[in-house]
């Protein structure tokens, strides 16, 4: 959308943009939740919410492989291709989806109203429990610890959530992925994830026994995403009223 289009920002405002992708690869299916706490928060009354909006612009592409999604694919798209390994260069033919999102994107980072802050892709995780993130891996040492803030803060804001399994690489394996091609086009203001969730179950500090994931628990780790960049863009001061727990969205 334009830049006109940032209607929900209060006058004079600065476009800060984050833009959230999921569902890239059709079987994992909690990123779909996720991504649906994420949506469901940030439209609701909630007065962290409001602030949200009045600050912050979230762009957000809930199912990035729709026809694999349709036809039942694990990981592959309708032509048979992972799209998680074809950012680098997207055909408007074999991977539309990926092409325009990648193009809207890039207009965002060319336009000079628009600061594009973070992007975060969401994924599933087969043999990994509770949430945690990938990150880049950047030869200024300012900028990597940088990146580490904001999931030490998702961490504080949600239980399952893992800091420890967080992990930042350039494995050459996922060059073509979103974070990894985006982490390396984006300037060094933008931070870029991929957001991993187990597909099972996760465990709370402290606790042995694990606890299963149920679709309210990975649409209430999408919340809790949602709520923490309150916490990194230090606007707690302009929530009003006591804070009510986040209410479930389903």
């Amino acid at each position: 959308l334009p830049f006109s289009a940032a209607a929900n920002l209060r006058p004079g405002a600065d476009q800060k943009v984050v833009f959230i992708t999921a569902r890239v690869h059709p079987g994992e299916t909690p990123s779909s939740f996720v991504c649906q706490g994420i949506i469901d928060f940030l439209v609701s009354h909630h007065p962290i919410a409001k602030v949200l909006r009045d600050h912050l612009v979230f762009k957000i592409a809930p199912m990035l492989n729709p026809d694999g999604v349709y036809l039942g694919n694990y990981r592959c798209s309708l032509l048979g291709f992972d799209l998680n390994r074809h950012w680098a260069n997207p055909s408007p033919w074999a991977h539309p989806t990926l092409h325009g999102v990648k193009e809207l994107i890039i207009d965002m980072y060319n336009n000079p109203k628009i600061n594009l802050e973070f992007y975060i892709d969401i994924h599933a995780h087969s043999t990994m429990m509770n949430g945690f993130m990938y990150g880049n891996i950047f030869e200024d040492e300012e900028r990597f610890q940088r990146q580490a803030v904001f999931p030490k803060l998702l961490c504080q804001n949600a239980e399952d959530f893992s800091y420890s399994s967080t992990s930042f690489n350039r494995d050459a394996v996922k060059a073509g992925t979103g974070r990894r091609f985006l982490g390396g086009l984006l300037n060094d203001t933008s931070y870029c994830y991929t957001l991993e969730v187990s597909f099972y179950s996760y465990v709370l500090a402290g606790a042995a026994p694990a606890v299963p994931y149920t679709e309210e628990a990975y649409m209430k780790l999408g919340r809790n995403v949602a709520r923490t960049f309150l916490d990194y863009y230090r606007l707690n001061s302009l929530v009003e009223g006591p804070l009510a727990p986040t209410p479930k969205t389903r």
